[in-house]
């Protein structure tokens, strides 16, 4: 018994068509990628920025608290270092909320740009940031704990 196999005969265009296809779809899908990437790394300088504000609050706090209760006379270095360290620490998220803004503006242009060019087909909004949103969340508070800390403004005074 012979065996009946169905074939189809596809031309060189229709397997260069698919092709292309397909690697527009993976263009769009390394945008995506790449999105989530950025994510992660402002994610890193977030939970960097918000040990060294913790710690410096915290290491300002202990020794405010002991200078009031007369425990030290002079309290000023480790206050100082405290301050230095929610500086820092805010300074650092700034840098890093600057550079994923900048990242994702040009990530957005080089899409356009391909979309433009006809290599990527599918309309694809980057939703909004929440990584973003939260990096901003923690900048407030850190700008609140360094004003508590240096004028002795609420909520963290």
């Amino acid at each position: 018994m012979e065996s009946k196999r169905s074939t189809r005969v596809t031309s060189q265009s229709d397997t260069d068509h698919i092709s292309v296809e397909l690697s527009s779809r993976r263009t769009g899908m390394s945008f995506q990628r790449t999105r989530m990437s950025a994510d992660r790394t402002l994610m890193s300088v977030m939970r960097t920025s918000l040990a060294l504000i913790s710690f410096g609050f915290t290491i300002f706090q202990v020794f405010q608290k002991l200078h009031e209760s007369n425990v030290l006379k002079s309290s000023e270095a480790p206050r100082h270092f405290g301050v230095a360290l929610v500086l820092l620490g805010i300074a650092m998220l700034v840098v890093g909320i600057g550079y994923h803004l900048v990242f994702m503006y040009d990530l957005r242009e080089e899409r356009a740009q391909l979309k433009v060019d006809g290599l990527v087909h599918a309309e694809s909004q980057f939703p909004p940031s929440l990584t973003l949103m939260v990096a901003l969340l923690l900048l407030a508070i850190g700008v609140f704990a360094i004003a508590s800390m240096l004028y002795g403004i609420e909520p963290f005074g």
